[in-house]
């Protein structure tokens, strides 16, 4: 009988599922942590202010050099020793101040001499007169010849002749002896003096003594082309330049540093010609000036008035970009809070702002801080913040 092959047992079936039920548990485990969604990005904080339409006058910002009104530079009329000087450099003198002193001893000496002249010619023409009557009454009777009272009428003509030149002679020494005070032909503020007390001085010298200027008022001159002073002339006659009541056109003033001069002034004078090398004409306006805050040779800036834009949209320009091509825009922050770039018109700087005349409306949230962060498309969370500076009442048009 043929043996069969012994047959070797199977494993246990039980262990294999339980490890197949595992295995599956574990793929579903790794599989379904693996299918969790990401949590959402949190919302970039930016910085917005809302537009507002509000009036802006616009000027027209010009430069210009202040110039005293009246200015004399003082100058000996008669040579001497300056003996003291009577005013304080700096200071203000009024008209007909006396400035300096100069040595009047040989001036009065001269008149002195010049009044004895007088005193002689008066009397050689007495004298002359008296001959002159004697001779016409001898005449009468025929005692003189016709000769000698022609002679005697001839010589008491030469006799007043000769007392006129002498009162001519005693008013020029009277002058010259007034000069000898040097004083000030105007009012105003006394430059630095350039001679001290024990200078000789001459009349009529090169070199000015000092220097009076009138500051109160003070000029602006500034030059502005003709073109814009033919549209000057029109925005006056269409009423769009704020004037004063007797029609002279109202001027502020900025100063070299950066500040605006308390006082308003008043365009006073127009050029009458063009300049033909630079196309410009000169404007000049006045300021009151009494405290002397601006001096003779100050360079400023005259703001003209030219405009008003009503509904005038302000941005600050940190938040105004440029491509390439100089196209300005903005990114605002629309519905759900999303971003958008917005291209705008802003060629005009007022201030530390841009006017927008196009691109966008009153009450839209422009992105001043945080710009750097964020980018079109993007969800943010908007926060107002406080405008970077107020519009002046009048911005310079640049």
């Amino acid at each position: 009988m043929l043996a069969l092959p012994r047959r070797t047992p199977l494993p246990h079936p039980i262990p294999l599922a339980f490890a197949a039920l595992v295995l599956a548990a574990a793929l579903a485990g790794c599989g379904g942590r693996g299918a969790e969604a990401p949590s959402a990005p949190r919302a970039v904080t930016v910085g917005v202010v809302a537009v507002q339409a509000e009036s802006v006058r616009l000027d027209t910002e010009l430069p210009g050099r202040t110039t005293a009104q009246q200015s004399a530079e003082i100058r000996p009329q008669v040579g001497g020793i300056v003996q003291a000087r009577r005013f304080a450099e700096g200071g203000s003198v009024k008209a007909g101040q006396l400035l300096y002193q100069i040595d009047p001893a040989s001036y009065r000496a001269a008149v002195d001499s010049a009044a004895a002249s007088v005193a002689k010619a008066e009397a050689s023409v007495e004298t002359n007169r008296l001959t002159a009557q004697r001779q016409a009454e001898l005449a009468k009777i025929e005692a003189v010849s016709r000769q000698d009272l022609q002679d005697a009428q001839a010589t008491l003509k030469q006799a007043e002749a000769e007392l006129a030149a002498a009162r001519a002679a005693l008013a020029s020494a009277r002058i010259d002896l007034a000069r000898t005070s040097v004083t000030s032909p105007i009012a105003g503020r006394a430059d630095v003096s350039t001679v001290t007390a024990g200078a000789l001085v001459t009349a009529n010298q090169t070199t000015a003594l000092t220097t009076v200027r009138q500051t109160d008022p003070i000029q602006v001159d500034v030059t502005q082309s003709s073109a814009e002073l033919l549209k000057l002339k029109r925005d006056l006659a269409a009423g769009r330049v704020k004037q004063l009541p007797g029609g002279e056109t109202v001027v502020t003033l900025r100063l070299e540093d950066g500040s605006t001069y308390a006082r308003s002034g008043r365009l006073s004078v127009t050029g009458a010609s063009v300049n033909t090398a630079t196309g410009s004409v000169t404007l000049r306006a006045l300021f009151p000036n009494p405290d002397g805050l601006l001096l003779p040779g100050m360079y400023v800036r005259a703001l003209l008035p030219t405009s008003t834009v009503e509904a005038a949209m302000l941005v600050p320009q940190q938040a105004v970009s440029r491509d390439a091509a100089g196209q300005a825009s903005v990114l605002v922050v629309g519905s759900g809070d999303k971003l958008e770039r917005r291209t705008i018109d802003a060629e005009r700087a007022i201030g530390n702002r841009w006017l927008v005349t196009t691109g966008l409306k009153p009450g839209e949230r422009v992105v001043v801080e945080g710009l750097q962060k964020v980018k079109p498309g993007d969800v943010v969370q908007a926060q107002t913040v406080a405008a970077a500076a107020s519009v002046p009442a009048s911005a310079a048009a640049r």
